[in-house]
């Protein structure tokens, strides 16, 4: 799927909620391949401090990103599940910090000022989700810096 423009979510649309410490975001369920739960993380001395490590989903070699420090927050604790994401420049995990679940969204109800996001939806227990920019979050310059 490398190369293939990244679905935008709207509202009406299913999308895959993953939590990040007390804050809910949104991606596109076109987006994501996959949830792995506990993954083994084999940690990377010296990359950035956003890659948590990398780790084996059936053979293939899956780097993980802390999603709070792609955000501009709090490193995540743990990693008790990873949001397997397509990018044009292949699959990369975003730690979500509790159990991801599918939603289809209601009215967005304004646009979210964090770097890499989107719009701010509705959900259908009265959350706020924040809909995440999967390539502005997870370009290249973004994750070496």
């Amino acid at each position: 799927m490398a190369g293939a423009p990244t679905p935008r979510v709207v509202s009406g649309q299913l999308a895959l909620l993953i939590p990040v410490g007390s804050d809910t975001y949104a991606v596109s369920l076109e987006t994501v391949r996959e949830v792995v739960v506990d993954p083994r993380v084999t940690k990377l001395p010296t990359s950035p401090a956003v890659v948590r490590g990398v780790f084996n989903v059936r053979g293939d070699i899956v780097v993980l990103l802390d999603t709070g420090l792609l955000l501009g927050l709090r490193p995540c604790t743990g990693e008790p599940y990873a949001v397997l994401v397509e990018t044009a420049h292949g699959t990369a995990g975003l730690v979500a910090t509790d159990m991801p679940q599918t939603v289809r969204l209601s009215e967005s109800v304004g646009h979210s000022d964090i770097e890499g996001t989107t719009e701010t939806y509705l959900v259908a227990d009265a959350r706020l989700a924040v809909a995440l920019d999967v390539p502005t979050l997870l370009s290249p310059a973004r994750i070496s810096q």
